[in-house]
């Protein structure tokens, strides 16, 4: 890296790692339910890697600990055909901070993700039922499943069917 090139972010450097060089922290709180896995790794494997994982470099042992990205990380070592398509290469954004610091940059990740609005997704399963979308592909293509899929069906129908009244609270 250049003089001029040192204030940039990360993110200007990404560099592909293999994965067998990268480990896991000790500290990441966050846990993902296996059927967010699932639509994560049709993520990565629909749309490729999109963001790169953060990493510590440790050059004493030429290892990278991850500071954000471990379920990236996890498709990655878990999915056949994305390792094969990926030739084993994780795109990592490498930070340089002490462990508090890249503690703390772990949980800024995690919680600057936040969380669905339902009123959003509810509008983009109506907009998507409009477009002639089926239930199966919504299911597949935005990972929810029939319960989950038949609520904000059922919660965008009764909006429509209010859309045009007005309320007020009784005094």
């Amino acid at each position: 890296m250049n003089e001029k090139d040192k204030d940039l972010s990360p993110v200007y450097r990404i560099k592909p790692v293999p994965v067998e060089k990268i480990r896991a922290n000790a500290y990441n709180p966050n846990v993902v339910a296996p059927p967010e896995m699932e639509l994560l790794e049709l993520s990565i494997w629909e749309d490729g890697y999109t963001m790169p994982c953060v990493c510590y470099h440790i050059p004493e042992e030429d290892a990278y600990e991850l500071v954000d990205g471990f379920h990236r990380y996890m498709v990655m070592r878990t999915s056949k055909r994305i390792y094969e398509r990926e030739k084993g290469f994780l795109p990592v954004s490498i930070i340089e901070k002490d462990l508090s610091n890249r503690m703390a940059s772990t949980i800024r990740h995690n919680r600057a993700r936040g969380t669905h609005n339902v009123e959003l997704m509810t509008n983009i399963v109506a907009e998507l039922r409009k477009a002639g979308m089926s239930d199966a592909w919504i299911m597949k293509n935005i990972g929810m499943d029939k319960d989950e899929l038949l609520r904000l069906k059922q919660i965008s129908g009764l909006a429509t069917l209010f859309a045009d009244k007005e309320f007020s609270v009784p005094k």
